[in-house]
């Protein structure tokens, strides 16, 4: 799911790409053919007849001849891709079938699985004439044909093709294009009577073959469905009961027994098609069959040289995309204050030495690396218990958004100087810097993962729900990695001289800055009272807002006495303490009795929108509609950024209404399951997610990237309507 997420966001980082090589114009149209050309792609549209009488039946051929090493996508295009999409514009009355497709092969690039052709492959549709069809009138027959073309990168493409066919008295048939199209009918699955069984097993379906392979023939089964199977696994054959099956994992969308299933069984260069309705595995079953070998993606034995290899490389570039949505974490709204504040320290003093110094750097970076690997823990359990959370679950938990906007609030009163003990907190100690240093920049790094976790940064999605369908040595690592990059840039800044050498000279300035940084932590206390209103309401706000009074009562009672005499510094702590004792105590037990307001479009707004729900998902798509699905929260603040520069904007809601696009928003602010488990089907574990899904029912959904502008949103539904984008 990982590499499908990286696989779509290239097609999509490609779309400027697609406006210079989509389809040229037609080059040759004549009665049998239309041709068009791409560097990648030759599309040609083959007519089987001139001429039919009334009610008869045309055969067109939609065939694609491609360059070396670029592929197109079958129905199903596997781990990423997109399907091929034809669309007939035809008189009325006239009827185009559905698209027959040939046998898929299966496709790996680097630790991708796709399905679907190399080299040549034909789509075969069969077009009927009305039986009341005027004789003497000549018809062209359109076809709007989009599709995405692979090699390292992603090119969506597009082309209008069109032949011509004349109503006439008898049928005129081309010699030439019977043959081509004859040919290109045996590349179909083909049927089996009776029809191949298929059983359901706790780990996965048992597909019937239709006799014992033969030696060096390789079975494979593609799901027309995506999700059913496991994409990457290499399925083993098995002979049980006299009869050989072939043993393929269950995937995401697993069927369960009574279910339909159909796909295709390739044997070897021959497709069987499979349509059946799933049955029960005999119990007796159960432990003989060789499950861990299919498990382990090797066929008929243990896994191979290669396949190690392949899985290491996933690994080697889940952690180094880790460290890279770390490293951006650095320029989200949320960390940046925290850094700011490091960089800070390094001003104040700058008699430490280079060593120092980087033992700071070295404390701060292992509090945040613990403090991932404690979140990533936390996940294990949680998931090992049977719940469902992803990245930033807690901020789902309107205690955490409480607490988290106190501990910003008292951060941001010690930046103003109404307390001084929490200097040593943030690591800028005086002769203590030795020991209360250390621990500051430690703790300093906690609360820059914990004041992190709302923010989602580029390429940290797919890491993360890489690791977290993976062991977890795994999921430690990937998190570890992620921590890394977080603490990148501070380390650099204190064990590089040239770097210190630029900033600038202490000074009376740097007091002023202090006290400047403490108004972003005031915004992130806001922005937070603003969460916990969307989850508890008004009366979760006044919990909120009566608590920070308080604890702001108690930071001014502490820092007024800490100064005095023991005894009065003694009695302001435990002033302090017992305020903010019983302001926690009465929170808690408000918050938990606060009842939690309904999702609805903001009024006031031009913005339509509808609850995701996935009943409502399922009946947009049987009807056909096109669906934008957006899953969000409100403690995201990648979220909110891309809905305000984005989804909200004139431009991409006038695109939605003009292609009849149905806007769905799933809001993940508070724990649901049901969102939960649609992005974890799409390698996710938290949000942002996009997915466009077009107008037909079977097509798979678009996966946008995690930073949205509105000419994304729009290329992405033009390239899917065959129409020209109108960008803002």
């Amino acid at each position: 799911m990982f590499h499908r997420t990286l696989r779509l966001l290239a097609a999509f980082g490609a779309l400027a790409a697609a406006s210079v090589t989509a389809a040229a114009p037609i080059v040759g149209t004549d009665s049998t053919t239309a041709t068009t050309r791409t560097p990648q792609v030759t599309t040609t549209l083959v007519s089987s007849h001139t001429q039919l009488p009334p009610g008869g039946t045309l055969t067109i051929g939609i065939r694609q001849e491609l360059a070396p090493h670029w592929h197109t996508y079958w129905i199903n295009p596997g781990d990423s891709g997109m399907a091929t999409q034809a669309r007939w514009t035809l008189p009325p009355d006239w009827e185009a079938s559905t698209l027959r497709w040939p046998v898929p092969r299966r496709i790996d690039v680097g630790p991708v699985v796709n399905h679907g052709y190399e080299d040549r492959s034909t789509l075969l549709v069969d077009i009927t004439v009305p039986r009341h069809a005027s004789v003497g009138q000549t018809v062209p027959i359109r076809l709007d044909l989009s599709w995405l073309v692979c090699q390292d990168t992603c090119i969506p493409q597009q082309a209008t093709l069109s032949v011509p066919v004349t109503v006439g008295p008898r049928a005129i048939p081309i010699a030439a294009n019977q043959a081509a199209l004859q040919e290109a009918g045996q590349q179909l699955p083909k049927p089996v009577n009776p029809p191949l069984r298929a059983l359901h097993a706790d780990q996965g379906i048992l597909v019937e073959l239709p006799g014992r392979p033969a030696p060096g023939i390789t079975a494979q089964f593609f799901a027309e469905v995506w999700g059913v199977v496991r994409h990457d696994a290499r399925p083993v054959t098995h002979q049980e009961e006299g009869r050989w099956w072939l043993l393929v994992p269950h995937g995401e969308a697993a069927r369960r027994p009574g279910e339909p299933l159909a796909g295709v069984l390739r044997m070897g260069d021959t497709g069987f098609a499979v349509s059946t309705a799933l049955q029960a595995a005999p119990a007796a079953w159960a432990s003989r069959l060789p499950w861990s070998r299919s498990e382990a993606g090797a066929a008929g034995g243990a896994t191979s040289n290669a396949e190690k290899g392949e899985e290491g490389w996933t690994l080697l570039l889940a952690l180094g995309l880790a460290w890279l949505g770390g490293l951006a974490l650095n320029l989200m709204p949320c960390v940046f204050p925290v850094l700011s504040i490091k960089a800070l320290s390094l001003l104040q003093h700058p008699e430490r030495t280079r060593r120092e110094r980087l033992q700071l750097a070295l404390a701060y970076t292992a509090g945040v690396v613990i403090s991932f690997l404690a979140l990533a823990t936390l996940l294990l359990v949680l998931q090992a218990t049977g719940h469902e959370a992803g990245w930033g679950f807690q901020f789902q938990n309107p205690h955490f958004v409480l607490l988290l906007s106190a501990l910003l609030f008292v951060v941001g009163l010690n930046l103003l100087g109404v307390f001084e003990v929490g200097q040593r907190l943030t690591g800028v100690g005086s002769k203590l810097a030795s020991r209360s240093g250390m621990v500051g920049s430690f703790f300093t790094g906690v609360l820059a993962t914990v004041v992190a976790t709302p923010c989602t940064a580029p390429f940290m999605a797919g890491a993360i729900g890489y690791a977290l369908s993976q062991p977890p040595l795994v999921v430690w690592g990937v998190f570890a990695a992620l921590g890394l990059g977080l603490a990148t840039p501070y380390v650099l800044l204190s064990s590089w001289p040239a770097l210190q050498r630029r900033l600038p000279r202490p000074g009376v300035w740097m007091l002023h800055v202090k006290q400047l940084l403490a108004f972003p932590m005031f915004a992130s206390v806001v922005w937070l009272v603003w969460v916990l209103a969307q989850q508890t309401g008004p009366d979760g706000v006044a919990v909120a807002l009566g608590s920070l009074v308080v604890t702001g009562l108690a930071a001014w009672v502490w820092g007024l006495t800490q100064l005095s005499r023991p005894s009065w510094a003694r009695r302001g702590r435990w002033l302090a303490t017992v305020l903010v004792t019983t302001t926690a105590a009465t929170a808690w037990q408000s918050l938990a009795a606060v009842t939690v307001p309904a999702a609805s479009n903001q009024p006031g707004t031009h913005v339509t929108w509808e609850p995701f729900a996935t009943e409502r998902l399922e009946a947009l798509r049987s009807a056909g509609q096109p669906v934008f699905l957006n899953f969000t929260a409100a403690w995201c603040i990648t979220c909110l950024l891309n809905e305000r520069t984005a989804l909200s904007t004139d431009p991409v809601q006038s695109a939605f209404h003009a292609h009849g696009v149905t806007y769905l928003k799933g809001d993940w602010t508070q724990q649901d399951p049901e969102i939960t488990r649609v992005l974890q089907q799409h390698g996710r574990s938290g949000v942002p997610l996009y997915l466009y899904f077009p107008g037909e029912r079977h097509s798979p959904p678009i996966v946008l990237p995690q930073l949205l502008t509105p000419g994304i949103v729009i290329d992405v539904i033009a390239a899917h309507t065959g129409t020209d984008a109108v960008r803002p």
